[in-house]
């Protein structure tokens, strides 16, 4: 716990760790989902993601629009709604990724990848391919 708190208490703050909470409430909300939802998530992703980009001190490397990506496409591929995954999948989709992502934040944006080639219906090896091409250049599947 004293190892977290050293890494984490520089770059957050505890009303910004009750964010982290709060992301999660709106998944709770009756189907179907809607734009509270999607915010929610966002804001999920957002956080977890900046919080890595600044402990890694990479703060306006894309890691964000990468985190709201993996956000919303993992709350749709574990969602048993098909309308709610559907408006979550086309809300991922809109999102405007970065043209490339520092090397330093790859290990974590990565995932933002995968969610992208999940977005995209590319399947297993397109999920492998995504993940290595994004390791190597930084740039995510389009």
């Amino acid at each position: 716990m004293r190892a977290a708190n050293a890494v984490l208490m520089p770059v957050t703050n505890g009303s910004m760790l009750a964010m982290i909470a709060d992301s999660w409430v709106p998944l709770l909300n009756p189907f179907p989902w809607d734009d509270e939802v999607a915010a929610g998530l966002r804001q999920r992703g957002k956080f977890l993601f900046g919080v890595v980009a600044q402990i890694l001190g990479c703060a306006d490397g894309g890691a964000e629009e990468a985190g709201e990506l993996w956000s919303l496409v993992d709350a749709a591929l574990h969602c048993s709604d098909a309308q709610s995954r559907e408006y979550l999948l086309d809300e991922a989709r809109k999102i405007a990724l970065p043209a490339r992502i520092p090397k330093a934040l790859r290990a974590v944006t990565v995932l933002g990848a995968l969610a992208a080639a999940d977005a995209r219906g590319s399947g297993r090896l397109g999920r492998v391919a995504a993940a290595l091409v994004h390791r190597a250049s930084g740039r995510f599947p389009r």
